[in-house]
């Protein structure tokens, strides 16, 4: 089922009432929600969005839409459940992997502390100021950097790549990426070619910028996975689906639509 995350946060009440007899709760997904902000007011100017990891929960639009999903289901008797963290363990680097597993402890330290249903007996009753409209749409403050471009081509170009090889779960950069990330790379360089964003070099965001960066990327990639694993993989489609969708004059709802031509075509 698809669904619109920032629209379904101004009717948290109204889907559990009409799911009451399904639904044990709500999940406050991170990812979902940003990629829907991004899709909704991609026309807005003032929704151009930094790099997609400045954007954790405790930014002010995120924070609010955590503790708006709490309240909403302890009122209700309903499950406030957190999200996936994204980090992943490290095997092969002890210090990278406790650095990783600070951030899903400090993440789940906040969900518990919050309200946030976890695997501990009982929920704590919360009671928080009411959120106005804006606290869940504020566009959270940071930068555009040369780095989070190139980020969010070469994990987007990745995750089709291996979406288009039947794999819709992909750890990358020691995160685990699905669809809703991919989505966000993708419309984060849409969003930021459409408003002429700049990078905090002074550079704006064009289409000869992506492209040329594309191609460093891709060249850094096929020398890291091998020619054989590189030229024999989904590579080739899998940056023309991402050049699609990132750089359409009219924004593409989803990066699977045009994907999904790719898996089902019939070759006589």
């Amino acid at each position: 089922m698809l669904i619109e995350t920032i629209l379904a946060a101004f009717e948290m009440e109204e889907i559990l009432y009409e799911l009451r007899d399904y639904s044990s709760g709500l999940n406050c997904g991170r990812w979902d929600y940003i990629f829907s902000i991004i899709k909704k007011f991609r026309n807005r100017p003032d929704f151009v969005m930094p790099d997609r990891g400045e954007v954790t929960m405790t930014v002010h639009a995120l924070r609010s839409y955590s503790q708006l999903l709490i309240k909403t289901c302890h009122r209700r008797g309903a499950h406030a459940m957190g999200g996936m963290a994204a980090q992943i363990p490290i095997k092969s680097d002890p210090a990278a992997n406790e650095a990783a597993l600070e951030k899903v402890r400090a993440d789940k330290q906040r969900e518990a502390g919050d309200g946030h249903w976890v695997a501990h007996p009982g929920l704590a009753p919360i009671a928080r100021e009411v959120f106005d409209a804006g606290d869940l749409l504020a566009v959270p403050a940071g930068s555009i950097t040369e780095e989070g471009l190139r980020n969010n081509i070469r994990v987007g170009v990745q995750y089709i790549e291996a979406w288009l090889g039947g794999n819709g779960c992909v750890p990358l950069y020691n995160l685990m990426e699905d669809a809703a990330t991919a989505e966000i790379c993708r419309s984060q360089i849409w969003q930021w070619l459409r408003h002429g964003a700049n990078l905090t070099d002074g550079r704006t965001v064009d289409e000869a910028l992506v492209m040329t960066l594309l191609d460093e990327e891709m060249a850094a990639l096929k020398e890291t996975l091998g020619a054989a694993r590189y030229d024999g993989g989904h590579f080739a489609d899998a940056i023309e689906v991402f050049m699609d969708v990132a750089t359409a004059p009219d924004f593409i709802d989803f990066l699977t639509l045009p994907a999904y031509q790719r898996v089902t075509t019939v070759v006589d």
